[in-house]
């Protein structure tokens, strides 16, 4: 069993809270307004819940990074730690491989340029490339 080093999720399933909380503040704003519609609330709460729950599976599924003992996973893209030659002051060329199987690197993202053993120069990417790049240099 591979150690986790370093794990960034895509969305927390936390964030299915949220729409309904907003129910509830609603609801209780109707309350001290007078008239409440208990069921439109349990509805729209429900409703955002369920539209809500796709997202953030999305956003887990293609958005997560993880690097373990042994390899790094960007979104549906696994490689191998021992691939990796150079992980500091590598250049990215245009039209460099974005890992994760995107065209580019994911908005709100920042890239890591990676060299391969094959002297490939290939993209990783996470919100704190910082942390990626220790997590890599401790293989």
């Amino acid at each position: 069993m591979s150690e986790t080093r370093f794990v960034e999720y895509g969305a927390k399933w936390t964030a299915l809270l949220y729409g309904p909380l907003f129910a509830v503040v609603g609801y209780l704003a109707e309350l001290a307004t007078g008239a409440t519609h208990t069921v439109a609330w349990v509805l729209v709460g429900i409703g955002l819940a369920a539209i809500t729950a796709p997202w953030i599976y999305a956003r887990r599924r293609f958005l997560t990074v993880r690097v373990t003992t042994t390899e790094l996973l960007q979104g549906r893209e696994s490689l191998p730690l021992s691939q990796i030659a150079e992980v500091d002051d590598v250049g990215a060329p245009t039209g460099a491989r974005v890992l994760g199987g995107g065209w580019s690197t994911p908005r709100k993202y920042d890239e890591l340029p990676l060299r391969l053993e094959d002297d490939t120069v290939v993209l990783a990417w996470a919100q704190d490339v910082t942390a990626l790049r220790d997590a890599l240099r401790r293989t």
